[in-house]
Order: structure tokens, then C-alpha cells, then sequence
């Protein structure tokens, strides 16, 4: 694999499983140090193992703290002197309907999901300014669309859409890019059997059929930060299977 990220640093939310700990396992390969914040210390201190301590770094993060958030990425940047790379893709949904969706889910899934963001962005801008960095976060089809009964995450994924597109105008005056990645229905490769009803009904909907993985949304990410990208900004990329090309209607045939 090539080594674009030799040398560079990155830092991961979210990463102690799924598309994060994918996104951390492609950085790592591609040569860079990673720092891992999320809230289990037992899989993040799994993780570092597995990629090398001398080049991971695990942070027990609340990522709905904003001190919190700044003190994990100020450790990375001592430990491996800069931050190169923010991904900010930690992020949770509740499933309810609206009329059923308090107060407490709403401020929920803002703060894990909106909040993380900007909290992100705000402590790593020195650092990527010193670096002319880049910033990839983790959106959703969800945030191009809505679903039922999940009115909260739609918004919130929403916020993290223009969020992204907002950042690119603002920090572009300092060579940093901002990016995102929106992921459709994404899982491990035994997805199929042990979800083989919730894989059909997505397989009706995309003009792909199955589902994305980890590693798959890891390349987009890593592809968004690296120099191959590096007069792409601002953009929202679907790795869907096509689900958000289409109209929406059922087969009209």
C-alpha cells in the first residue's frame, strides 16, 4: 500500500470500532501516527496494540467535552509533534418517532454528532494551520435526505453536511481542506447473513447491491486527505452504492 502519510499525523474520533477503527487501520497502514479518542479504553487500547504503540496513541475521549476534546488532540500533538489530519467521525443515532424523541435524545445525537465537530476543527485549527491540513468528517446519506423516524439524526448529519461546506470557505484561506464522507448502510463482511432482511431491503434501493464496509469508507476518507485530493474541498462524498443517485420511487417496472 503506499505510504502517503508518512511522517504525518492524524487523529481519528470514534475509532474504537466500525468505520472508525477501519479509518484508523488505513491511516496506520498508509504510514501514518494515529491518535484514537473515543470512550472504551479496553478497544482503543486493543487497537494501538495492534497498530504499534511507537505510532498510535490511545485518548479516552468524551467527544461531547469540549475540554475534553482539546486535551486529547494537544496529547497527540505532543506525542508526535503536529496534527496533519482531523477525522471527526465519531457520531450515534436514536431511532424513534418524532412525537416519542425527547428533549435528552435530540441533545443527544447534536452533541455526539454536530458538537464533536466543531469542538474538533476548533482545538486542531493551530495545529492544521501550522501543517496546511486537511479535515474529513463523517457525514451520511441520512444527512442528504430524510428517513423515518429518525428526525434527529437527519438533522444533526444534515448540520454536519453544511458544516463542512462552511469550514472549506473559512480555512481554505490557510491551504486547509475540508471534506466529508457519507456512508450508507456500512457493517462487517458477515453483514449479510446475520442482517440478510435489512441488506435486501437496501439492495431495492441502491444500484449497487450489498453494502459498504469499513475499509471501503476508510479509502474515501484517507483518498480525501491525501494530495491526491489536494485541490478538493468542500466536497460530500456518498460511498452509498448509488442509494442517493436515485429518486427515491419504487420500481416503476
Amino acid at each position: 500500500m503506499d505510504q502517503r502519510f508518512t511522517g504525518r499525523t492524524v487523529v481519528v474520533t470514534g475509532a474504537g470500532s466500525g468505520i472508525g477503527a477501519g479509518i484508523a487501520r488505513r491511516f496506520a497502514a498508509e504510514g501514518a501516527n494515529v491518535v484514537l479518542a473515543a470512550r472504551r479504553k479496553d478497544r482503543l487500547d486493543a487497537l494501538a496494540v495492534e497498530l504499534g504503540p511507537d505510532r498510535a496513541l490511545a485518548v479516552v475521549t468524551d467527544v461531547t467535552s469540549q475540554d475534553a476534546v482539546r486535551a486529547m488532540v494537544e496529547a497527540g500533538a505532543a506525542r508526535f509533534g503536529g496534527i496533519d489530519v482531523l477525522v471527526s467521525n465519531a457520531g450515534l443515532g436514536v431511532a424513534k418517532e418524532f412525537e416519542d424523541t425527547t428533549l435528552a435524545d435530540w441533545r443527544l445525537v447534536m452533541s455526539t454528532d454536530v458538537d464533536s465537530c466543531y469542538f474538533g476543527a476548533q482545538a486542531a485549527l493551530e495545529h492544521l494551520k501550522a501543517s496546511r491540513g486537511s479535515i474529513v468528517q463523517i457525514a451520511s446519506a441520512s444527512g442528504l435526505g430524510g428517513d423515518r423516524r429518525l428526525t434527529a439524526y437527519n438533522a444533526a448529519k444534515g448540520a454536519v453536511v453544511n458544516l463542512t461546506r462552511g469550514l472549506a470557505f473559512d480555512l481554505g484561506r490557510f491551504g486547509i481542506r475540508v471534506n466529508a464522507v457519507a456512508p450508507s448502510l456500512t457493517g462487517p463482511a458477515d453483514l449479510a447473513s446475520s442482517h440478510a432482511d435489512l441488506v435486501e431491503r437496501f439492495d431495492q434501493r441502491r444500484a449497487l447491491t450489498g453494502f459498504s464496509t469499513p475499509a471501503d469508507i476508510a479509502g474515501a476518507v484517507s483518498f480525501l486527505a491525501s494530495d491526491d485530493a489536494r485541490f478538493v474541498t468542500g466536497v460530500i462524498l456518498p460511498v452509498d452504492g448509488g442509494i442517493t443517485a436515485g429518486s427515491g420511487q419504487p420500481s416503476l417496472f
